[in-house]
């Protein structure tokens, strides 16, 4: 999410059992179910064995969100939007459902991950391994590695402490790094992959049951067992062809490290599964079971919201202390005449939007906390002024109609960096629904300044500022900027998230049934960008006057 900095459509390269990546179905079907003995698997899996060493690849872990349906150069747009996982409050009311899959090294766990993340078809599924938490090596171990005298099977071998914490965080919604492994250096990469938005985490791991403190945060434990003869030659299979390593000294590793750390730390935990899988990914009565299981419990987590109470909630209550309205001269009057009449040809609104929105972004900058300094002028004397402290600056667009107040935001910030929230309205359920996301690194610390044209209800506005509390953006850092706000929509945001700024030139008392703004200004997005009808996959629900 896997995504997406967006963290949502990573490619995973190679894992623990990267020869069942590539070739689950094959090798799948070789179980002890489809011959009459384990002898006949066994021996055609040993005919495919390769006898030489083939060229040492790079070989990472990674970690991997669902297929996007539309994906540019810039741009993951996906099939199904995130529906909301926080109330009519901003806080979150439900942890994503977490499955731990366990068993053997090469036991088909990938396989067996994949297949239940094509058979669930739900939105917003990453798949975590465990591979990417093998502790760094200092230089004794990496010589002892270099030699297959080091035990990767043990768990010290593992960082837990960093999985927990980087689990735990996925499970409430926030936003993670996750390391990268390198299997070649032995050691972790410099960029960890960003992950956020998960609905469904499968967690999959050789010893993802052997820690107390992470069983705890699995709502499904699931153990693959598989022959360890077929294991056996699986790893040699991917030792061999993608990781330069000699049949000797593979079979050395297995006999010395592998097969006693499967004994003594892995079988075992076969005790607190839920559901045992035998031959892996082929056993579709299982994988019926688990995939039932967890669409009984995305159903029971789910929470609709009353839009309708959301417009009447706020009724007759005055306007929040954080909201600041552009004050309204005749020259603020007048183009708002201009831009809300449904006569004015696209180029004068286009003119006048811009006009408008660079006097909010110059309003807004007034907020920001400033510092008394002294400077010397030209002339010798002495000057005192005022500084923005050295923190950042960030814009944050809710797309498409949000994007049109990034050219007047470049205009007056300087080098400043800018992300992208695409958030559409569910017609069927009524609820807005994240579908794209991408934001710059190290946004935590930043200012951030969060654009939409129109906020009618405030649901898009909502669960944009959710998304920047959950990647740690601190809510009185984010100041949320508008042309037009409808009162409904500024109650919402600010009962939500009590100091987050609220800055717009303009407020409007109502909304008619359809949440439209009244008077208000119409559809934004189209009258800009003169498109006739809402587009599906450009539009914020904001934008196109759903929301």
């Amino acid at each position: 999410m896997a995504g997406s900095g967006e963290g949502m459509a990573e490619e995973r390269q190679e894992e623990e059992e990267a020869a069942v990546v590539q070739d689950g179905t094959e090798e799948g079907a070789m179980s002890r179910s489809d011959s009459d003995n384990g002898e006949d698997s066994l021996d055609t899996l040993l005919t495919r064995l390769p006898l030489t060493p083939s060229p040492r690849k790079r070989s990472t872990s990674q970690t991997k969100t669902e297929p996007s349906l539309l994906r540019t150069s810039k741009r993951t747009i996906y099939t199904a939007g995130r529906p909301p996982w926080y109330n009519e409050t901003g806080i979150p009311f439900k942890e994503a459902f977490v499955i731990g899959l366990c068993g053997g090294s090469a036991s088909g766990k990938t396989t067996v991950a994949n297949k239940i993340i094509e058979a669930l078809d739900v939105p917003w599924v990453v798949l975590l391994s465990m591979d990417c938490f093998y502790k760094v090596l200092n230089k004794e171990e990496q010589e002892l590695a270099a030699k297959n005298e080091y035990n990767f099977d043990h768990p010290d071998a593992f960082d837990f402490d960093l999985l927990i914490n980087i689990l735990r965080k996925l499970k409430k919604g926030k936003s993670v790094k996750v390391p990268v492994y390198d299997f070649t250096t032995h050691s972790r990469r410099k960029e960890w992959k960003p992950v956020y938005g998960a609905n469904v985490v499968i967690f999959e791991g050789i010893l993802a049951f052997a820690n107390k403190e992470l069983l705890k945060l699995l709502d499904m434990k699931v153990f693959v067992d598989t022959d360890s003869d077929i294991r056996l030659v699986r790893r040699l299979k991917r030792d061999i062809t993608e990781r330069g390593r000699d049949i000797v000294g593979v079979i050395k590793l297995y006999n010395k490290y592998v097969k006693p750390a499967f004994e003594q730390y892995i079988e075992p935990t076969v005790q607190v599964a839920d559901i045992v899988v035998p031959r892996g990914g082929e056993n579709f009565v299982a994988l019926d079971l688990i995939v039932q299981h967890v669409h009984s419990q995305l159903e029971k987590r789910k929470l609709r919201w009353d839009v309708a109470a959301l417009a009447s909630a706020h009724q007759g209550q005055p306007l929040p202390k954080t909201l600041s309205v552009l004050e309204s001269t005749p020259q603020v009057r007048g183009m708002h005449t201009i831009i809300r009449n449904k006569d004015t040809n696209r180029d004068e609104f286009i003119f006048y939007s811009k006009r408008l929105m660079r006097l909010l972004i110059e309003h807004a900058l007034s907020f920001l906390p400033l510092k008394p300094v002294t400077v010397e002028t030209p002339q010798g004397t002495i000057y005192e002024g005022k500084r923005f402290h050295q923190q950042r600056i960030t814009g944050v667009s809710i797309l498409r109609a949000g994007e049109t107040m990034e050219q007047a935001l470049t205009a007056v910030c300087k080098d400043i960096r800018l992300g992208k929230i695409l958030i559409q309205t569910n017609h069927d359920t009524g609820e807005p629904e994240l579908h794209y996301l991408r934001l710059p690194k190290e946004i935590s610390e930043d200012y951030v300044i969060l654009m939409d044209s129109t906020v009618s209800t405030g649901a898009a506005a909502m669960m944009a500022i959710r998304v920047l509390l959950d990647h740690d953006v601190q809510e009185e850092k984010i100041f949320l900027l508008s042309l037009l706000m409808a009162e409904m929509g500024v109650h919402s945001v600010a009962y939500a998230f009590p100091h987050v700024r609220i800055i717009t030139t303009a407020v409007d008392k109502g909304v008619n049934e359809e949440f439209h703004i009244i008077p208000g200004i119409g559809n934004f997005g189209d009258r800009f960008f003169g498109t006739d009808a809402p587009s599906d996959w450009y539009e914020s629900d904001e934008s196109s006057m759903d929301y």
